[in-house]
């Protein structure tokens, strides 16, 4: 199949039930000002109201904190050292959060914010603490709004780009869309502006090696990113059961310009993000634990509960937060891994007990589930 076959089916905006919505410095910063260019933000703020009210869970990724803390910090143009990078990212944090809280209050949307490095998205411990909260300000209907934590971030640990945060995020989240908001309508075969007979693939069904090669430098000064790192951010969002898709964000409305039909690149997948976390669980990460459950606790997951401390006999191994771990059934029985919410020690004084009594025997109030059921991968019945 041609990788510009225009018969491609494409997806409609409306079909999707949780999407993250990334935004670069380029577009939300008025670079000879250092200012957020506030009627094309209240415009996308009208987009994802409507996206809101339709009951869709929204969150976006937000670059703009070193774009504006530069400016107010009066900090020379061109590429700024590390630690000026941080002085600038720690003021222009401040207001970009207060221009994302009072943009979506318009839209009687609460906002939260999030700031992020690497290991939030890779170390599982981290991993799980974001994820938690990001589902919790969902299940809450607020809009987290999402950044790189550049004010600790170090040149060896920094995304460099917040287009492969944005697909982090999605796939922590289990989100079933990523939107890129570019300074271009999506891909082409060529750079279109140095190429007049550029062609734009409106749908990618497979991110092959024709189309990684066709991927160019960064495009402006106040982003960090290119078609490159978008690239790399669909194999990420793809892989792990998200679509995504790459369109212009220099148009008021962008997103309302999507589901009109306007003109962008769709990247498919053909998994969704549930089953292939629960592959990934299931099949890519090595045990370091095993809970036994009693006959209860087996029927209640095979009916879709999670998995609660009362419900276990007793446990073997030492595994940290975060770690997978092998469920098994009063017959010894395989029954399915998950990622385990407490450490070795901890969950051993809170087996066979009611979740109420968690507080009392740790001294804190630590979450209900001992393994929640989006942590979790069952075999067969």
């Amino acid at each position: 199949m041609s990788i510009v076959d225009s018969a491609l089916p494409v997806p409609a905006l409306t079909d999707f039930k949780r999407i993250v919505i990334k935004v670069g410095s380029a577009l939300l910063v008025d670079r000879d000002r250092g200012r957020v260019r506030l009627p094309w933000l209240i415009s996308l703020v009208e987009d994802i109201g409507t996206l809101h009210r339709r009951g869709c869970d929204v969150m976006v990724v937000s670059s703009g904190a070193i774009a504006l803390g530069r400016t107010v910090l009066q900090l020379p143009g061109g590429a700024l050292r590390l630690e000026d990078s941080q002085a600038a990212a720690a003021v222009g944090q401040v207001g970009l959060s207060r221009t994302w809280a009072e943009a979506l209050a318009h839209e009687d949307i609460t906002a939260g914010q999030v700031l992020l490095t690497l290991g939030d998205t890779e170390e599982r411990r981290r991993y799980l603490n974001a994820r938690s909260t990001l589902e919790r300000l969902l299940d809450l209907r607020a809009v987290p709004i999402i950044n790189e934590n550049d004010t600790v971030a170090t040149s060896e640990i920094r995304y460099g780009d917040n287009d492969r945060l944005a697909a982090r995020v999605a796939t922590m989240a289990s989100a079933d869309l990523l939107v890129l908001l570019s300074d271009i309508d999506g891909l082409y075969t060529a750079p279109p502006a140095k190429d007049p007979n550029a062609t734009h693939i409106p749908v990618v069904p497979r991110i092959s090696a024709e189309i990684e090669a066709m991927a160019g430098a960064a495009a402006s000064e106040l982003s960090r990113g290119g078609m490159r790192t978008k690239i790399e951010a669909g194999k990420i969002a793809t892989n792990a059961g998200t679509h995504m898709v790459i369109a212009s964000g220099q148009v008021k409305n962008p997103l309302r310009r999507i589901r009109e039909g306007g003109r962008c690149t769709w990247f498919l997948t053909s998994a969704n993000p549930v089953r292939a976390r629960k592959s990934w669980i299931a099949g890519a990460l090595e045990p370091r634990g095993t809970l036994y459950l009693d006959e209860g606790a087996v029927a209640a997951l095979h009916r879709g509960a999670s998995l609660l401390p009362a419900g276990i006999r007793r446990i073997e191994g030492q595994f940290e937060r975060g770690d997978a771990v092998l469920l098994r059934g009063p017959d010894g029985g395989e029954i399915g891994r998950g990622l385990v919410a407490y450490d070795a020690e901890d969950a051993l004084r809170i087996i066979g007990r009611s979740t109420h009594e968690i507080e009392e025997l740790l001294g804190h109030h630590g979450r209900s589930e001992m393994v929640h059921r989006d942590d979790m991968a069952l075999g067969a019945k």
